[in-house]
């Protein structure tokens, strides 16, 4: 059984927005495993979807970069969001972004690089940490490529030109017109940082996910007390909404709410005169998946626990 800690109370309460007790009791009830507390909280109706990925706290920068039907991205991450605003460190993404266009999406392929002012990219990343005094690095990297078309890039409330805290590309494979698809891109790219799609179709959602969001929506039917075909029903909807909202192609169109973008991508290769395929896209959002900093609500819950940060909450 893991400890159950102020610090872990504090996690649980920043990833699903519920009540201190409520996730005292849900990390009390599954032994300490957060993960399993999460769904607990979720389950009761105690919390809303993890919270994690728009409640981080790190920062630094998103850099996305287009060569013909090729484009890339990067994120480097610092400590503060002191050092995404320095012109030094914005160079430097900005030029990595372009390097991954050549990396094929492996950050060790992209560390390897050769860098402009000299030495690697690695190499150039420790010399910026030396002289910026922070700690960074460069987290991950992405792909995407067409033989015909475009890849469409799009950063939200960008910094500077192709730098931000959340980038997409999107991938159109078609003979259509270079305005068409990158008119058509544009929006894709913009309904996708809104919306936040996990996959492109149903089909590619994640299996383990839908395990997961599976056993949360049988435990909260079973608590309704119906009949079992009544909860299998219950069950098989819950699911069935889940992959039309989660997955790229069913979701609807964030411009009107009421297109599916499959219709959206239909009608435009009607206008183009040329059909046009959604081939790919990625999304990145700053520091999605990386624990929040250490804050003074853990002193907060550990007061009113009477316990230290570090000790068990009884």
């Amino acid at each position: 059984m893991a400890e159950i800690t102020a610090a872990s109370v504090k996690e649980l309460r920043e990833r699903t927005g519920a009540g201190m007790m409520d996730c005292k009791k849900a990390l009390a009830e599954n032994g300490g495993e957060m993960e399993a507390s999460v769904d607990w909280l979720r389950a009761k109706g105690l919390a809303a979807a993890a919270k994690k990925a728009g409640r981080t706290a790190a920062e630094g920068l998103v850099g996305v970069a287009v060569a013909g039907t090729k484009g890339a991205m990067v994120e480097v991450n610092s400590e503060t969001d002191f050092v995404a605003k320095n012109e030094q460190f914005q160079a430097f993404v900005a030029e990595v972004a372009r390097l991954a266009l050549d990396a094929g999406g492996e950050v060790e392929v992209l560390k390897a690089a050769a860098y402009s002012s000299g030495g690697t990219v690695e190499e150039a990343l420790t010399n910026n940490i030396a002289k910026i005094g922070e700690n960074q690095s460069l987290r991950r990297t992405a792909v995407l490529e067409v033989p015909e078309g475009a890849v469409v890039s799009y950063v939200h409330n960008a910094v500077v030109p192709g730098l931000g805290k959340i980038g997409v590309l999107v991938a159109l494979e078609s003979a259509a017109s270079a305005d068409a698809l990158g008119s058509l891109g544009k929006q894709l790219a913009m309904h996708i940082a809104a919306a936040n799609p996990l996959a492109l179709d149903a089909d590619a959602l994640d299996a383990d996910l839908l395990a997961r969001e599976k056993a949360i929506a049988t435990e909260k039917a079973n608590e309704s007390g119906k009949p079992a075909n009544i909860v299998e029903k219950m069950v098989e909807g819950t699911i069935a909404k889940f992959r039309k909202e989660n997955a790229l192609l069913s979701q609807l169109f964030v411009i009107d709410g009421k297109t599916p973008v499959a219709d959206v991508v239909a009608q435009a290769s009607k206008d183009a005169g040329s059909p046009i395929t959604l081939k790919a896209f990625e999304r990145f959002q700053l520091g999605e998946g990386i624990a929040k900093a250490e804050s003074d609500f853990a002193a907060e819950v550990a007061a009113a626990a009477g316990v230290k940060n570090d000790e068990p909450v009884g």
